[in-house]
């Protein structure tokens, strides 16, 4: 063996450390000057719903402590994908993020192999921002008042009661295929292109149930057009003290939200994506900015990265058992 097959590898390695501290000092730099231009947030639907809603009221004042413009960019599509995609593939830099819902987790079981990124590895978590506790609503056209009513309707006339969702994979509709395998009755499920026409067909009576949430049904609640039966939380919440919960239904442990999450390309610095989090929390923890959410049905969370991924990874095993448990497919 000669000396120089010796020395070759203590060359290779002192090029690579230099490398490696060259990466990190641009890395540093990087991060050092963050933001020196304006953020995007993907919201992956259309305008004026919850998501975009939500993204609007926290880019505001995000924008107003970075000291950069904060860009909203609705991407919507294939039930979020598209938009989620995009921010996938954007430079891990801090400058594109992306608002999801619990789309996001039930695409990685109703998609799976299809889509063009893994919903959790493909992203760093950066922050759950609000929850929104689902609330069942009843028409009034069904001869039932109470949630144990309906339950009791259902079992004595099966394949009678149907239930409408804003779509196939969407929360409210996978909320419910949990709460027919709770309860054993049988219901079919009429999907459509989001909560307006479901919520109109509800009121018709076209349908007998639906889940959405409490800013989207308290308008027809208070008109008398369809019955408040129960909301989906573990306690009733302070701002709806009057509406019984799910499980006072007589329907056991049952909880059921939506949320909006913020999501980071993967590889995002560490650094960027702490400050991110850090900051959207005390925007959604401001009393003022708490109290506007909470008007408007929102549970304020502004949990940090870590435990946002926590969550993120147990909602994709909740509503992936539901999904193959219940036997969901997108046609």
């Amino acid at each position: 063996m000669k000396i120089s097959d010796l020395a070759a590898p203590a060359v290779s390695r002192r090029a690579i450390m230099a490398l490696g501290a060259l990466a990190a000092t641009g890395a540093a730099a990087q991060t050092a000057g963050y933001p020196n231009r304006p953020i995007r947030i993907i919201v992956p639907y259309t305008p004026g719903g919850t998501t975009d809603i939500a993204t609007r009221l926290v880019g505001e004042p995000l924008s107003k402590v970075l000291g950069q413009p904060v860009v909203v960019e609705n991407r919507p599509g294939a039930n979020s994908i598209v938009g989620a995609a995009a921010a996938a593939t954007s430079p891990a830099d801090g400058y594109t993020i992306v608002m999801v819902l619990p789309a996001h987790a039930a695409n990685a079981t109703l998609q799976a192999g299809k889509m063009p990124f893994d919903a959790i590895t493909s992203f760093t978590p950066l922050s759950l921002v609000v929850t929104a506790p689902l609330v069942l609503a009843g028409s009034k056209h069904v001869p039932a008042q109470t949630l144990r009513d309906y339950i009791e309707y259902a079992r004595k006339n099966p394949g009678r009661l149907n239930y409408g969702s804003s779509g196939i994979g969407a929360t409210a509709h996978l909320a419910m295929e949990q709460l027919k395998m709770q309860t054993g009755i049988k219901m079919e499920h009429i999907p459509y292109r989001g909560t307006q026409p479901a919520l109109q067909d509800l009121m018709a009576g076209n349908i007998g149930l639906m889940f959405d949430t409490y800013s989207t049904l308290k308008p027809q609640f208070e008109g008398g057009n369809i019955r408040p039966l129960g909301i989906a939380t573990a306690e009733r919440p302070a701002f709806a003290p009057d509406l019984p919960t799910v499980i006072e239904g007589g329907i056991e442990n049952f909880v059921a939200s939506s949320w909006c999450m913020l999501l980071a390309p993967a590889g995002t610095p560490q650094e960027i994506v702490d400050r991110l989090a850090t900051e959207v929390g005390k925007i959604v923890r401001e009393p003022a900015m708490a109290k506007r959410l909470q008007d408007l049905g929102f549970v304020v969370e502004g949990r940090p990265p870590a435990q946002t991924g926590e969550f993120l990874r147990a909602e994709v095993e909740r509503w992936g058992s539901v999904i193959r448990a219940a036997n969901v497919t997108i046609e």
